[in-house]
């Protein structure tokens, strides 16, 4: 099917252009102004933005986490990310105890499969070398398109994992061209507050919090670069939440160092006096880091500005408020850490780092789609506008107004992090691989239209020929 996409505004991390978009296929053939080509559909843009697909590198889709399992499927959390504006994710396979890395493979690829709406690839949690997986298994992955290793250095007794372990990955990943991901926590430390808070009969969510503060987050980021740099390893830290975590990063970075770092939607909005809301409402915004105190907020949006931080990502892991963050209504600690945000991640920079002059859309567009392609091997096949790319495109519409509400969003959370938060500017038309995914408000492909990405290694560009169905 050929696709010609009309008069739009191109934009790009780099450009920003009126233009005309031809798709042939799956792919960009042609760009250019006022093309007189025949197309199978004609999209007319005038007035629109046309932005790249949105990459999402942090999501947790049918996720076992505290003794349950995360309310979003695979085809739950992709609807949301597709009329969100997200065309491609990378999810995150947890390594269960025991398990050798390929069953694990295995059983999340199971999970995906028939369901898939958008097209993903996978990260792998290490959690075990010794029982499990073993360093010589977990070398032969990058050559499988799972060119990420996962390490929580948080989570005492679940999935936190020593600093050998950390340490070894480090080095195999030096070795075979994949990054390392940490989320960067003191665990021990913060195990320690944990039992502390409970003996003194301190249950509540905003417990979680006060139990994990911000300087456990800066000395694990701290740890983690270091030991990195020793293994000559790359290094990406996700969901980065304050200043104390912030700065360890930018000290590596002006050192040219192969340093990474990303935060997530909602530590631009939400902070600690959340958690401290009444009737136990505050659980709804227990995930890990916590909501920070507000100071962080403008830490984090000079950090995105000026390239400290390179990526936006949801860290999506939704749960129901009512029947499974109530797991910990007497306990802070039983509450599963998460919320939902796939649907609301594009809307929410829009209005609040372009609309409200914190970044530029080019920088908007380098945040949620070029930077994250890049670092995880999918540039130039995904993240960008350019011919020979896959035809993944968000025809933006920057006028249209909404108010963002559970009522709506496509996640089965049945709660929103933005709830009553209105926004100009949404997605109005989305397309995957030349093919349309979201327009009039509904989905216009079946699940398993959605394809497993092998993505490329690290530093490396994603050729056409490395896509193939799961």
């Amino acid at each position: 099917m050929s696709v010609l996409i009309k008069g739009g505004r191109v934009i790009t991390a780099a450009d920003d252009y009126v233009g005309d978009v031809f798709v042939d296929g799956e792919r960009i053939s042609l760009i250019g102004e006022s093309l007189d080509l025949q197309a199978d559909r004609v999209i007319d843009a005038a007035g629109k933005y046309v932005l790249p697909g949105c990459v999402d590198p942090h999501t947790h889709l049918d996720m076992p986490f505290g003794g349950t399992v995360t309310i979003d499927d695979v085809q739950a959390g992709q609807t949301s990310a597709a009329f969100g504006g997200t065309t491609c994710h990378v999810d995150f396979i947890i390594q269960p105890h025991g398990s050798s890395f390929a069953d694990a493979l295995d059983e999340w690829k199971a999970k995906a499969d028939g369901k898939q709406v958008i097209d993903m690839g996978y990260h792998m949690a290490v959690t075990d070398l010794k029982d499990g997986g073993s360093l010589e298994e977990l070398a032969s992955l990058p050559e499988q398109g799972i060119t990420s290793y996962k390490l929580f250095m948080a989570y005492k007794g679940a999935l936190m994992v020593d600093d050998e372990t950390l340490f070894r990955t480090m080095q195999v990943a030096a070795q075979t061209g994949a990054l390392v991901m940490v989320h960067a926590e003191n665990g021990d430390a913060i195990d320690v507050l944990v039992k502390e808070a409970l003996a003194a009969g301190h249950t509540d969510p905003h417990y979680h919090a006060l139990t994990r503060p911000p300087e456990t987050e800066g000395e694990a980021t701290n740890r983690a670069i270091q030991l990195a740099r020793v293994a000559g390893s790359p290094l990406y830290v996700v969901h980065v939440s304050c200043r104390e975590s912030v700065e360890p990063i930018a000290r590596a970075r002006e050192a040219g160092w192969n340093i990474h770092g990303e935060t997530c939607t909602q530590y631009f909005f939400i902070d600690y006096s959340y958690l401290e809301r009444p009737n136990f409402e505050g659980a709804k915004w227990v995930y890990t880091p916590p909501p920070r105190p507000k100071e962080n907020q403008d830490v984090l949006w000079n950090a995105v500005r000026t390239d400290t931080l390179s990526v936006i990502s949801t860290d999506h892991c939704a749960f129901l408020w009512d029947g499974q963050k109530t797991l910990g209504k007497d306990d802070f600690s039983k509450i599963p850490n998460g919320g939902p945000g796939l649907e609301n991640r594009l809307q929410m920079i829009h209005e609040f780092g372009v609309r409200a002059g914190r970044i530029s859309l080019n920088r908007m567009v380098e945040l949620l789609c070029t930077n994250p392609a890049k670092l995880f091997g999918l540039y130039p096949r995904k993240g960008t506008v350019a011919v020979g790319s896959d035809a993944d495109l968000v025809i933006f519409d920057p006028a249209k107004e909404l108010t963002i509400s559970a009522q709506t969003h496509h996640s089965k959370s049945d709660y929103n992090l933005f709830e009553g938060t209105r926004v100009t500017g949404t997605p109005e038309i989305v397309l995957l691989r030349g093919q349309v995914l979201v327009e009039n408000g509904e989905l216009q492909v079946e699940p398993g239209f959605g394809q497993f990405v092998r993505r490329a290694k690290f530093g490396e560009e994603l050729k056409p020929a490395a896509t193939a169905a799961a």
